[in-house]
């Protein structure tokens, strides 16, 4: 029962295979619970939906024009019961969806830690036209359009934008987090395993949309070691000018490493947008 839903799914990823469906094969405790919750929510919604198809087979074959047991002409113009089964079952139904939903959206809460015997490692995030920049104040280097961290420790994300509205998605990992200007929201995930996950922007933003994607790389500490390793060794340093070079929309942005960067980058970029008069909603909307 519990692989229902994904062989539901089949269909719909013709010409991919499950293989690119991460949500229904999670590598995370944290998608993996928000995956149970969509099972668990799909489960439900069958209290209704079958009894609705089995129903409408029996009507149509009892009172079929030939065979069948002629004209339905009841005696009554209502029926408590049946009244009370068309309204208090999908009540029940919401009201438990509701409160499943309720208390597992706090308890997947992004920005609440995961538990775990070891520091998290803290990386920034900044989405760009059309790429994916991220910063790592531990150990002074930078990335675009590769994010690296060790298996099986938590892996403690502030993101925020440079351009118009993103959003932030691992879905082997864990749900969408929206990334705005001026703003910091933080996302927190965990891989059960190594291996590589593709990242991506889920909200539309231009022309490079289909290509801001980036690999997540889940490694073991000696390999996650080496790879900050091979980052250092980078000749280039994200200084100001570097910045404002990348910040310019690029297609399909290629992976880059810079062995340092210009200090307090982050808030930086942040404090671009601090200043900004309010606009009105109507403008936002254009």
């Amino acid at each position: 029962m519990k692989r229902l839903p994904a062989l539901l799914a089949i269909p719909t990823l013709s010409g991919c295979g499950l293989g690119t469906a991460p949500i229904l094969n999670p590598s995370g405790p944290i998608a993996l619970a928000q995956r149970d919750l969509l099972f668990t929510a799909f489960y439900l919604m069958l209290i209704v939906v079958i009894p609705v198809f089995v129903l409408a087979f029996l009507f149509v074959w009892r009172y079929r024009a030939s065979g069948g047991k002629g004209q339905y002409k009841p005696d009554w113009s209502y029926s408590a019961g049946i009244d009370a089964m068309i309204w208090l079952v999908p009540a029940l139904l919401v009201a438990a969806i509701g409160y499943l939903l309720w208390t597992t959206t706090h308890e997947l809460d992004p920005y609440k830690t995961i538990a775990g015997s070891e520091n998290p490692i803290e990386v920034e995030v900044v989405a760009q036209d059309w790429k994916w920049l991220f910063i790592y104040p531990e150990y002074g280097i930078a990335t675009v359009n590769e994010l690296g961290f060790p298996q099986e420790r938590q892996l403690s994300l502030r993101i925020t934008s440079d351009t118009v509205m993103n959003s932030f998605m691992i879905p082997a990992l864990g749900g969408q987090i929206y990334a705005m200007a001026g703003m910091t929201s933080r996302l927190h995930l965990i891989a059960d395993e190594t291996g590589q996950f593709t990242g991506r922007n889920t909200m539309f933003s231009g022309d490079g949309f289909a290509d801001q994607h980036f690999q997540a790389h889940a490694l073991s500490n000696e390999d996650f070691d080496a790879w900050v390793e091979k980052v250092r060794q980078s000749q280039t340093a994200l200084d100001a000018t570097a910045y404002a070079k990348l910040a310019e929309p690029s297609v399909a942005h290629a992976v880059e490493y810079y062995a340092s960067y210009e200090p307090n980058l982050f808030e930086t970029i942040l404090k671009k947008y601090a200043a900004r008069p309010a606009h009105s909603s109507s403008q936002m909307e254009q």
